[in-house]
């Protein structure tokens, strides 16, 4: 499955993205007090540090940005797919003991139930409204038991321009969307964070959880 936002990434646009977002934890810590007024440190702490969490994927982790961060947190096991091979061969000069392969959210090559916690952090809202249940299917498949996400947030799905570019990015409530395809999934927590700097534009975190038998 191949789509024009993949395409889109692959190329020059996506190694440009990289080129500027690639960052070390103390600089997210401080983009994100910045933008939120609150480290990522403390979020990931206030939605995790409760949960019994080992082996942890990332889908689309760029050059591991926030897998390093979680690791500069004490957490282990931590792997990552990213669609773009520039991004992928940048990670290996960045990260140890981190396992970040190339590939995408719509064939998550793991299998089913693979890893305790499956997240996403600025990720979805640039898969088209018509993929996107591809993409939460996979997650969830490879998920043993927790849905963890960071996302533009709106009541309803809403495109915006990205950077001068049409039908690349969307912001929705995707706590809906996960709950409306697999019903047996449990809300765990949720917080909307404002930015500081944008009037009107707001960030999900959730914390999704699957039935334990």
């Amino acid at each position: 499955m191949v789509t024009e936002q993949m395409e889109f990434w692959q190329g020059k646009f996506g190694q440009e993205y990289t080129e500027r977002s690639t960052f070390t934890p103390k600089e997210i810590d401080l983009l994100y007090v910045e933008q939120y007024g609150i480290s990522r440190t403390d979020m990931n702490k206030s939605f995790l540090d409760s949960q019994s969490i080992n082996r942890i994927l990332e889908v689309g982790c760029n050059t591991g940005n926030q897998l390093l961060h979680l690791q500069s947190n004490g957490y282990e096991h931590l792997y990552g797919i990213e669609l773009q091979s520039y991004a992928v061969e940048k990670s290996k000069g960045l990260s140890q003991r981190i396992n970040i392969i190339q590939g995408s959210a719509f064939d998550i090559p793991y299998k089913d139930s693979y890893f305790d916690l499956v997240y996403t952090c600025g990720v979805l809202i640039h898969v088209a409204p018509d993929d996107i249940n591809k993409a939460l299917q996979e997650i969830y498949r490879t998920s043993k038991r927790y849905i963890w996400g960071f996302e533009y947030y709106s009541g309803e799905y809403e495109e915006i321009n990205y950077r001068g570019h049409e039908g690349k990015l969307w912001r929705t409530n995707f706590v809906d969307l996960y709950l409306k395809l697999f019903p047996d999934l449990k809300l765990i927590k949720e917080q909307k964070y404002p930015y500081l700097t944008k009037e009107k534009h707001v960030d999900q975190m959730f914390l999704l959880e699957k039935p334990q038998s």
